[in-house]
Formats: structure tokens, C-alpha cells, sequence
């Protein structure tokens, strides 16, 4: 005999049972195509009511899981494809155009993300802030790459707004954030920009005296002076490519 199951307890069952197929059908025990067991084997293998059984299909057919074929029964479509992550940074480019609109997003957020950090950050991720102002003038100095300073001061100030998804989302976006390491991937190694270590050197002090000095508006406008200026150096290198291309054309 059949439980009877009260109806706030019956959304817990139909939820067991829908995490015991989708587990099924994600490692492989049911293929695509596999037809699932009946709803009376159903109804004998976990001891629920129809009702119960119904539902819980019902939340693998909104899972894009299966697939109800009339006078046929419920067929597997397949386990949903891995997320493969947000590609907005991380596919290789040498459209110049596709670095200017990184840069546009990045405003949107880090610009925020500065304000925050000189409203919120600590003495310890203020001192961290400074330390990789510090790195990157030293490397500069050196004439060694700086790519990866430029990275973790970015992430310095992520860390530093005390909102962890400011951080996990330039972690998840990764170096090919840095436009001239991105672009430097499919340009054979070659940088097409002059270098421009000392005047990025300077805008990132500017932005560090602003969040260390505890000064939201100051430290926003400087981030945003600072990735407008990334793009203006973009547009002007574009601007000199489309030049070039029309004269060889001419």
C-alpha cells in the first residue's frame, strides 16, 4: 500500500527522488536516449505515490534532463554540458575592438570596486595595495615583465572591497584580463604598443593614494581614468592599423 504523503513533505520526496535519477543520468547509468523505467517501477523502486513520481519528472523535464514522448514513456536527453565558464576575457583575439570592449565591462565593474575598496578595505589590504604598487615600479625599473604585477594589483583592490564576488570574478577572468597580455598571444610575443609601464605605473599609484587615503569619489575617478586611458591607447593603435591597411591598399 502506497504512503500517503502530506502535500509539504510530498515537494521533499519528489525532490529526492528527481536527485537520485539526475545523479543517475549524469554518470552515464542512463544514456541519451535510454528510456527511464516506467512509472508503476518507479512507483515500487522508491515507495512514493504517483503523484510524487510525477513530479519529480517533471523538474528533470525542466532540467532539459528528459524528454516525455507521447504513448511512449520519458526518454533521457542527456546530462546538461558542463558550464564551460564566462568567455567574455578568456578567448584569444587580435581584434582590437574586442579589447575596447573588455575594457568598457571592466569599467562597469572595477570602477566600483575602488570606491568600495577605500570605503572598506583594511590597513593589511591597504598595505597589500601598496606592496604591489611597489612590485610593479620595481619590475619597470628592472625592465623586467610586469603582466602579472598589473594582475595582482587589480586583484589587491578586488580583495579589498570585502565583497568576495568582486574577487572571484576577476580570479575566474584571470591575467587575459591585462589587454596586452591577450593581445600579445596571438601577436607572436610582440607587443604593437609602445611601452607604457611608467605612465600605467602612475596611474596605479594614483588609485592606491586614493583608496589608502580613504576617499571613494577620488579613488572611482581614478580607476576610470585609468581603464579610459587603456582605451584610448586601443583606439589609437586601431585607428593607425586601419590607416596603414588603407595605404598597402591603395
Amino acid at each position: 500500500m502506497q504512503r500517503a504523503e502530506r502535500p509539504t513533505s510530498r515537494r521533499s520526496f519528489a525532490s529526492q527522488v528527481a536527485d537520485a535519477l539526475r545523479e543517475q543520468i549524469e554518470a552515464g547509468f542512463y544514456a541519451p536516449g535510454d528510456k527511464l523505467p516506467t512509472e508503476p517501477a518507479l512507483i515500487d523502486r522508491f515507495g512514493f505515490s504517483r503523484t510524487v513520481i510525477r513530479e519529480a519528472i517533471a523538474a528533470l523535464r525542466a532540467d532539459g534532463l528528459v524528454e516525455s514522448r507521447q504513448g511512449a514513456g520519458v526518454f533521457v536527453i542527456g546530462p546538461k554540458p558542463a558550464d564551460e565558464g564566462l568567455k567574455l576575457f578568456t578567448d584569444e583575439t587580435d581584434k582590437i575592438s574586442d579589447i575596447i570592449e573588455e575594457l568598457e565591462l571592466r569599467i562597469g565593474i572595477e570602477v566600483e570596486a575602488a570606491g568600495l575598496a577605500a570605503a572598506r578595505s583594511s590597513p593589511a589590504q591597504e598595505a597589500e595595495i601598496q606592496a604591489q604598487v611597489d612590485k610593479f615600479a620595481d619590475l619597470v625599473a628592472e625592465g623586467r615583465p610586469t603582466d602579472e604585477a598589473d594582475f595582482q594589483f587589480h586583484m589587491a583592490i578586488a580583495t579589498a572591497t570585502n565583497n568576495a564576488r568582486f574577487k572571484a570574478f576577476l580570479e575566474h577572468v584571470g591575467r587575459r584580463m591585462i589587454p596586452r597580455v591577450k593581445f600579445k598571444t596571438v601577436m607572436g610575443g610582440v607587443d604593437p604598443l609602445p611601452s607604457r609601464d611608467q605612465p600605467i605605473l602612475e596611474e596605479h599609484r594614483e588609485i592606491a593614494e586614493a583608496i589608502i587615503a580613504r576617499d571613494p569619489d577620488k579613488a572611482r575617478e581614478a580607476m576610470r581614468r585609468h581603464l579610459v586611458t587603456g582605451i584610448k591607447r586601443y583606439r589609437s593603435l586601431m585607428i593607425r592599423r586601419s590607416t596603414a591597411n588603407h595605404e598597402k591598399g591603395d
